[in-house]
């Protein structure tokens, strides 16, 4: 499969369980390697991942459900509840986090760029939840990115024993594709490019 068709694969897959054919050693070397060369502005290299599986990515989605459960309205705790089932029933989750001592570092040694490196750090975060959710989407692994940060920092930090530099950004969960993606609806071409030679 080429880049092309795999980036016209990938989708936002809600209907997922564990039930992937590939080991979770395997899928962490894939994951890693994915993650190992994104792109970052000066090389910086800001972006961290923490891969969770088994009973590490029920302890997550657990703990994103208690801290909701905190704050949201009584009467939406049973379709909350049943939406981080959802995720839970997933093979695992990976957090995407950026390194907020490596961009501090960058500001300070350029400072002409430093209003920039906390720009810089998120486009690289996001290439490297693009090149996750693609390499995952070429093994015919669904996912889909939450974002229940930064409400669940703090308790998720502590859990995981997570570096307090390190600051979440998002969460993917993955598993076996159970259900089809939803419709998706494009823009005009005329409204979204302009070409020039």
């Amino acid at each position: 499969m080429s880049l092309k068709d795999t980036i016209a694969l990938r989708r936002s897959h809600y209907g997922i369980s564990n039930k992937i054919d590939i080991s979770d050693a395997e899928l962490q070397n894939i994951l890693e390697t994915a993650l190992k060369h994104v792109p970052s502005a000066f090389n910086s290299q800001s972006s961290r991942a923490v891969i969770l599986f088994g009973q590490s990515h029920h302890k997550f989605w657990n703990t994103v459900l208690e801290v909701l459960k905190t704050i949201i309205p009584a009467e939406a705790v049973s379709g909350t509840e049943q939406k981080i089932q959802s995720f839970a029933a997933g093979a695992g989750t990976v957090l995407f986090y950026e390194d907020q001592s490596v961009i501090k570092s960058l500001q300070e040694q350029f400072e002409l760029y430093a209003d920039n490196f906390p720009i810089w750090s998120e486009h690289s975060s996001a290439i490297a939840q693009f090149a996750v959710w693609n390499v995952l989407a070429e093994q015919n692994i669904g996912a889909s990115l939450q974002h229940y940060n930064p409400i669940i920092d703090e308790k998720i930090n502590t859990s995981f024993n997570i570096p307090a530099e390190w600051k979440l950004r998002a969460q993917l969960v993955f598993g076996s594709i159970e259900g089809a993606a939803g419709e998706k609806a494009f823009i005009d071409d005329e409204s979204r490019f302009k070409t020039f030679g």
